[in-house]
This record gives C-alpha cells, structure tokens and sequence, in this order.
C-alpha cells in the first residue's frame, strides 16, 4: 500500500546507474500483472543505450525525460501470443503500472509515457528497435533515482464512488 500512495511521476533523474539485479526485479515485477487468458504475451525492451535514448526523447516530446534517466523500458506485446485478441493493451497498462509502483518499492521514480495509440509514435518506435510486426509497443517507463522529491498528494474523491449504479 506504501508504494501505491508515494509513487509519483518523475521525470528528472539524477546521472545514477542501476543494477541489473534491480532491472531484472521491475520486469518481474511487470511480469506478475494479470494478463487476459493469462497469454503474458508481453515482452520488455530495456534501453541503456544513451544515444538510442536520447534520439527517442528529441523525436518523442511526450518521451523527453527518457534522455536523462539511466534506464528506459519498452512495454510490448506480441499479439500473435494473444488469448483474447484486442486485450493486449489492457494487459500492458497493468504491468505498466507494476513497473511504476516496483520503481518507487526499490527507491527509484519513474513516468509513463505514452506510445499507444499514437499509430505514427508506434511505428516509429517499431523501427527505431527493429520490433517485429506482431509486437505492438505500448509504453516506456523512463526509471531512474529522483532528482527532485515530490511529495505524495491524497487523490481520493468521496464525490467519484458509486453504489449499484450511477
């Protein structure tokens, strides 16, 4: 419950590596979301690689705080994997949000940003990573340690919860 009510999106970074042992337990942790079917047709990109990164975040301004985080991940699915066509991307919003939440779990910040819907955003990551045409990319999650703190705000709304009906 911690980590549900302090994570934050961050979206500067300090200039930190981090492990792949840590790397490793945020994929985990996405690969532990509920998937339809349980098809778990996701697949991760991880991307280190600064000029890979940084040419994403100049063609993508949504994408821009992927330049200084040490580490971005790529959410994918690979519709030919799917159960229940048309469900993949409801299954990498959740391990999405894993990511998310694992991040700031290991003391790191992370955002979501974007790339479904956007067709041109899609196909242009699909080539950047020479993706295979069954795999829809979905977001990337920039990860890093925070470079700033941002405190954790109440969002709960009495006035947006409904009982047997509207």
């Amino acid at each position: 419950m911690e980590a549900i009510f302090k994570r934050r999106s961050v979206r500067k970074f300090l200039d930190r590596a981090i492990t792949d042992d840590r790397i490793k337990q945020i994929v985990k942790a996405a690969m532990a979301a509920p998937s339809a079917g349980g098809a778990q047709h996701w697949h991760f990109v991880v991307l280190r690689n600064k000029d890979l990164k940084s040419t994403i975040a100049k063609r993508y301004p949504n994408i821009a705080p992927l330049k200084s985080a040490p580490v971005g991940i790529l959410i994918c699915a690979d519709t030919s994997l799917e159960v229940y066509p048309g469900f993949w991307m409801l299954d990498c919003a959740a391990a999405t949000q894993n990511i998310l939440l694992m991040a700031t779990e290991l003391g790191l910040g992370g955002v979501w940003c974007a790339v479904y819907p956007d067709e041109e955003r899609m196909g242009g990551i699909r080539e950047l990573l020479k993706l295979p045409e069954s795999v829809q990319p979905f977001s990337i999650v920039p990860v890093g340690y925070p470079a700033e703190k941002i405190e954790p705000e109440d969002r709960f709304s009495e006035e947006r919860i409904h009982y047997d009906g509207w």
